[in-house]
């Protein structure tokens, strides 16, 4: 069965989440763990997440993934944002244990004029910091387009980050098919090539989530501008081909095109109706 979901609002708290994903025949989603653009938090409430988790047992819910806030950038020139992204994230970690064994997805970070090897040293060290033998929670690196001084375009980025971090076992990377598009790997004429090159690179055991994304984009424009599916650069058909990768097909895939609850329900009865796997 293909394992698709959509970004949800948070704000009404898990159960909430839960139904809106069924209501448009999801059986994942994403979610932000706090407020995208900043640090706010609401406290979780263990009535709603017991209620999720029953909702979820009952109707097949499975594979939560969290998306740290945008605002987080462990490879920052200022200390002060550093230590900003550290103790958001560590505390992200401590809230995910209310729903375990799930994933939490972040941008690495942007170097800032700095240099991309100081900018994974600086990730690297935090993740050092913050990872714990006993959380239930994988971290997603997520594989990004490349626009300014973003860290982590290239699988080698991804892959020295993962090398640099003692506790790597609790890492694995999330692949967006924006952002690979745009940073210059070509999912639409070379899929097998490029899954080959993250396998022999990183490793398909590392990747766990997939964002199903079309790109506004050229291949190898370095934009990260999302498209609804089928309406991009990449193409329906391409897209169809990740979903049905014999090394893909598996995975849980999230939707991050610019669609309300409608728009994602037609996305995932299109991609539906075309999953053979």
């Amino acid at each position: 069965m293909l394992q698709i979901g959509c970004h949800l609002s948070s704000s009404k708290g898990y159960e909430a989440m839960g139904k809106a994903a069924l209501s448009i025949d999801a059986n994942t989603f994403q979610f932000f763990t706090r407020n995208p653009r900043g640090g706010k938090v609401k406290d979780i409430q263990p009535k709603d997440v017991e209620k999720y988790h029953n909702l979820a047992k009952e109707k097949g819910i499975s594979r939560l993934l969290a998306h740290a806030p945008y605002t987080l950038n462990a490879a920052a020139k200022d200390p002060s944002l550093r230590e900003f992204a550290k103790n958001t994230m560590a505390d992200d970690l401590k809230r995910m244990e209310f729903t375990p064994g799930s994933c939490y997805n972040f941008h690495p970070g942007s170097h800032v004029g700095q240099g991309a090897e100081t900018g994974i040293a600086l990730i690297s060290d935090m993740l050092n910091e913050i990872l714990t033998p006993d959380q239930s929670t994988t971290v997603l690196l997520e594989t990004m387009a490349g626009k300014g001084s973003e860290v982590g375009r290239t699988f080698e980025e991804l892959r020295e980050i993962i090398d640099r971090v003692t506790l790597n076992d609790k890492l694995g990377v999330c692949l967006d098919t924006c952002h690979v598009w745009d940073g210059g790997y070509d999912i639409a004429a070379k899929l097998d090539e490029v899954i080959t090159e993250f396998d022999r690179i990183i490793g398909l055991s590392r990747l766990k989530a997939i964002h199903l994304n079309d790109s506004m984009n050229p291949l190898g424009a370095h934009k990260d501008r999302h498209a609804k599916i089928g309406e991009g650069e990449i193409g329906l058909e391409a897209l169809v081909r990740v979903i049905n990768h014999p090394a893909l097909c598996k995975l849980p895939f999230y939707l991050e095109t610019p669609n309300e609850l409608d728009g994602y329900a037609r996305e995932i009865q299109i991609l539906r109706e075309n999953y053979r796997s």
